[in-house]
């Protein structure tokens, strides 16, 4: 279970500098797969922050598999009005779906609503590449019955997939300390029977629970190179995949790794220099 108001209210959170020794976009694309929100450049030197009970052997490990000479500060952050940041999250309307922190539920009669607690920071609607894929699974002619979600996080995208219409989603994640968190989104969100969160890599619990009609990969592009050709392989002909958490200057080397994986590009999102693309396998 994620911690309650109070005893986040008690805890610190960890600040991360990090002083790359070459691109600083590797890092930044590290930071985000390990759960960052955002990002801060000061100079030559990356700042972010993450949210209390974060390991940060976890972080470091992360950063330095992007770049094994990086420098690293870590160390608690000076506490944070709660009020003030609460404040800052807001209801994201994609399409027929809203995405709403549990303070803001309730607000938006007509819509699919999707309740995401963002405390643990581990996707929720503030990033462009979660509004992206969102978007493109709405224009989807239908949702498949079998969804398979990559990197699933907060399992936003899980529960988006279930609230429209998908009848089982595996929502996979290796971070152990994301799992309580997506659990109580998908309890919150009355998805129980539809969302099974498992802990693992995907590259390997992926052809585990294939085939499936529609893979959410919102993950960093070198990995989703890596997971291509096993996700075609997990989707069913006809099938689909959306990739997302890919810059948008990484377009021409993602489409030509699409191509070549033997994938039909349907329709391209971009919003805030994130790329998001829905894929087709062919029949």
């Amino acid at each position: 279970m994620t911690e309650n108001l109070s005893e986040r209210d008690e805890r610190p959170w960890l600040a991360v500098r990090v002083e790359a020794s070459g691109d600083n976009q590797a890092v930044i694309d590290a930071l985000f797969a390990a759960g960052s929100l955002g990002v801060q450049e000061d100079g030559a030197a990356i700042i972010t922050h993450f949210p209390p009970g974060t390991e940060p052997l976890r972080i470091e490990t992360v950063i330095l598999s992007s770049d094994s000479d990086a420098r690293i500060t870590m160390g608690p952050a000076p506490k944070a009005d709660w009020s003030e940041w609460r404040a800052s999250v807001r209801s994201h309307r994609l399409g027929k779906v809203t995405i709403s922190p549990p303070w803001l539920a309730g607000q938006d009669d007509d819509a699919l609503e999707v309740i995401i607690d963002p405390a643990m920071a581990f996707g929720t609607g503030e990033h462009a590449t979660t509004r992206g894929v969102v978007r493109l699974m709405q224009q989807l002619r239908s949702m498949p019955e079998v969804v398979a979600d990559l990197g699933s996080g907060s399992a936003v995208l899980s529960v988006c997939a279930a609230r429209l219409g998908a009848k089982r989603v595996a929502a996979i994640e290796l971070d152990h300390d994301a799992i309580g968190n997506s659990e109580e989104n998908v309890e919150v969100n009355g998805v129980s029977d539809v969302v099974r969160v498992i802990e693992g890599d995907a590259g390997v619990l992926l052809p585990l629970v294939s085939p499936v009609g529609l893979v959410l990969a919102n993950i960093i592009s070198s990995i989703l190179l890596e997971l291509l050709p096993i996700i075609r392989a997990a989707v069913v002909p006809g099938g689909h995949a959306i990739l997302s958490g890919i810059l948008l200057e990484e377009r021409p080397m993602m489409t030509d790794a699409i191509d070549r994986g033997g994938w039909t590009i349907v329709l391209e999102d971009s919003e805030e220099g994130w790329w998001s693309v829905l894929i087709e396998r062919p029949r």
